[in-house]
């Protein structure tokens, strides 16, 4: 390995990444490999890659994969119903069908002429052989436009983050080019560091209180959806907005808690916080204690 070349990855001022995090994203760009990131809503997998891209000074291409979506519209499209409405009224040059020809985000990644970043975002919407249709494009970094006869290769590799919430299993094949990571959620040190990025001011009694209040709620059995950081942060931008007070005391109410919308997002989940609520204390407890 003393031919690979390491990019110091070490997060940035606006992203905490963990020392586990940094290293396995120098080897995934030493290796030339995608990274694949999996972990729950909210931990900051899609985030990661735009801050990949302003650590290392690259462009970011993004690839929202949705559950339509096809590997060849990664690559590019021919526009046939434009060039027949040049050819019907006169306008353009029908013959030269590269003008026709659109890149999609991987074809513009392979084209760009210098090492970009391509974010492929949630890779697992889409149908189950999307990721093997990718595998020749990934692991030779070009293409074949069957209209015009060409191939676009890239000079240089780019840095392909794929990110997955683990909707559905991915194939082996994918699998083995890629290099895997999981990120863990934060805990409560990190959590405060992330906190501290995004509101320097924040005093410690409120960074106290609304750490202890969100890891509460997360500890509560029966939710569906979790709070993730992303509401945590939107949650305390509101608090600020607003001026609310959280409430005194260790073990503060349910009803005590202001904008607690922007923490829990399901009726289901809220219903479940009732009826945790207003069970007795010993079944209460989960972890830290966080109902009267």
């Amino acid at each position: 390995m003393s031919n690979l070349q390491f990019h110091q990855f070490r997060g940035t001022e606006g992203y905490v990444a963990s020392r586990a995090l940094q290293d396995v994203v120098n080897v995934a760009i030493a290796l030339e490999r995608p990274l694949l990131l999996k972990g729950e809503p909210g931990t900051g997998k899609t985030l990661l890659a735009h801050h990949i891209a302003e650590a290392l000074d690259m462009e970011i291409i993004l690839w929202n994969v949705k559950s339509t979506t096809k590997a060849r519209d990664g690559l590019y499209t021919y526009d046939t119903v434009q060039r027949l409405n040049d050819a019907r009224f006169g306008d353009g040059d029908v013959k030269d069908i590269r003008h026709y020809i659109k890149y999609g985000p991987l074809g513009r990644a392979f084209a760009s002429g210098k090492r970009v970043v391509l974010l492929i975002d949630e890779v697992d919407k889409a149908d189950i052989e999307f990721p093997n249709d990718l595998l020749f494009e990934l692991d030779e970094m070009r293409f074949h436009v069957l209209e015009t006869d060409e191939w676009v290769k890239a000079d240089q590799r780019p840095v392909v983050i794929v990110t997955s919430n683990s909707e559905k299993e991915l194939p082996d094949a994918f699998l083995r080019r890629c290099v895997f990571h999981y990120i863990d959620f934060p805990d409560e040190a990190q959590m405060r560091a992330i906190i501290e990025v995004h509101f320097p001011d924040l005093g410690v009694e409120l960074m106290g209180k609304a750490c202890k209040i969100f890891f509460g709620l997360r500890e509560v059995p029966g939710l569906r959806k979790r709070p993730s950081t992303s509401e945590l942060l939107d949650w305390i931008r509101v608090l600020l907005a607003s001026g609310a007070k959280l409430p005194e005391g260790d073990v503060p109410s349910l009803e005590s808690v202001p904008f607690l919308g922007a923490l829990v997002k399901m009726q289901e989940d809220t219903e479940t916080l009732s009826r945790h609520a207003n069970r007795p204390a010993d079944v209460r407890t989960a972890g830290r204690r966080f109902f009267s």
